[in-house]
């Protein structure tokens, strides 16, 4: 499920300002008299709207149902708010101008929701794509789940259904069988099931295709059985709607601290190091071999969106650099290319790639274009991999599993562990990858490419 890129970064900020402010300037006698009021009017905001849930991201809700969060909002930060008059003991304001006070405040945070819903759409009119979709399967949740896809709102483009049992509406698109070729000749992006509709068997070559194919895939459960470790359940409307490979990374606050962090890190490592690093290279690479400074290679990004791959050069320029991997005692490698192989430095102009948005400072590392297609039909959830931002190192690099692919469980492991990190992102994770990547490679560990 999609969520509101800027819900919690933006909004809570304004509403705290709109807070403080308003009882600030018409009821000054709350903050004359220390710290206690400024305390206990934010602590008492941030209880309400954390019981209630009220921050959250999610985008499948419209105006109309978050009101029901406004309405509760309002009755129970207004209980907190003409308590503290008891508590504190300010008698200096007549009942009618408090509730005077407080409705001007409640009209203050209603004015900037629909502010930031009227933003969010003409932003998401101008730069979001429509996600196609189509449902395999009826039952009578479709019309419920119809009702968010038809919401211009929520980005979604409904192709229409496939159902064994044979309908006359015009959405109608033929038999459950013929759906997994309609998947691919029609650039379908999600695939929705009713799990009511299909057989444990039909589920599971769904979930196959969706994750050797880079769709995504989501069930309206019943009782059946479900198949996946990752799963997360998401309310459509008044649907509940399971999201086989949900990642916290799918949270937008999880997305804007990772993005926040790559910007400080690149811009700290471009700064300190790569200032005086990139002469340094240039200088060397002019004694011992002929070519360019950075090597530019194209590879597949998230969404599988190519991008050119920064790196200082290690070898000599052949016609085959983009279709022979790096193997050990590679006859290309330079002598300076041994040593900025070996200690990793050859990945540091990528930091690059992650200013722009590329790349991640982690995440899987991403292949050559050649590999990724030949993975994609050889190995099972390869493009699984492909829902992330690829990184500069990732946990099945500091795993052991970097460099040549000699056997079939190298690339097999690889995408395992890419795939876990993916459904365990934190952080903390983050941290410690950083940190194993950065001792792995003043060790000295020998890497391939």
């Amino acid at each position: 499920m999609q969520k509101s890129y800027f819900s919690i970064p933006l909004s809570l900020p304004f509403h705290i300002v709109a807070l403080n402010a308003t009882f600030y300037f018409f009821i000054p006698e709350t903050y004359g008299n220390g710290l206690e009021g400024i305390i206990y009017y934010n602590l008492a905001w941030f209880l309400t709207t954390h019981s209630i849930n009220f921050y959250a991201t999610v985008r499948r809700q419209v105006f109309t149902i978050k009101a029901k969060s406004f309405f509760t909002l309002f009755v129970l930060y207004g209980m907190a708010f003409f308590a503290s008059f008891t508590f504190f003991g300010f008698k200096d304001y007549s009942p009618l101008y408090l509730i005077a006070v407080y409705a001007f405040f409640c009209a203050q945070i209603l004015i900037l929701r629909m502010f930031f819903h009227w933003a969010r759409k003409i932003y998401l009119s101008n730069t979001v794509n429509n996600t196609k979709v189509i449902v395999v399967g009826w039952d009578k949740n479709l019309k419920k789940v119809r009702a968010i896809f038809d919401n211009p709102e929520h980005e979604y483009e409904y192709v229409g259904f496939f159902d064994n049992k044979i309908s006359k509406s015009p959405t109608y698109l033929g038999p459950i069988e013929d759906c997994y070729k309609y998947i691919f000749e029609n650039d379908i992006s999600e695939v929705f099931c009713i799990a009511s509709s299909l057989s444990k068997e039909e589920i599971k070559s769904l979930m196959q295709i969706a994750d050797n194919s880079f769709k995504r895939i989501r069930i309206i459960p019943d009782n059946k059985e479900m198949f996946s470790r990752a799963m997360s359940i998401e309310l459509y409307g008044t649907v509940p709607v399971l999201n086989l490979r949900a990642s916290p990374l799918e949270l937008e606050y999880a997305n804007f601290v990772k993005r926040v962090f790559d910007i400080v890190f690149s811009i700290g490592v471009i700064l300190f190091v790569l200032s005086w690093l990139v002469p340094v290279v240039y200088i060397l690479q002019k004694f011992d071999s002929k070519g360019p400074l950075f090597f530019k290679q194209k590879r597949d990004g998230v969404n599988k969106k190519t991008f050119l791959c920064y790196k200082f050069r290690s070898m000599t320029e052949t016609n085959e650099s983009d279709s022979k991997m790096a193997t050990k005692g590679d006859m290309r490698i330079t002598r300076l290319g041994k040593i900025l192989r070996k200690t990793s430095i050859d990945e540091l102009p990528q930091f690059l790639n992650v200013l722009r948005g590329d790349m991640s400072v982690v995440g899987p590392r991403p292949h050559m274009k050649l590999h990724t297609e030949e993975f994609q039909s050889t190995v099972d959830k390869y493009l699984v991999r492909h829902f992330l931002k690829p990184g500069i190192t990732g946990l099945a690099q500091v795993k052991g599993y970097r460099g040549e692919i000699i056997d079939k469980s190298d690339i097999v492991n690889r995408v395992r562990y890419d795939i876990f990190y993916m459904e365990k992102w934190s952080f903390k994770l983050d941290l410690r990858i950083i940190y194993l990547t950065v001792f792995n490679a003043l060790s000295g560990e020998e890497k391939a490419y």
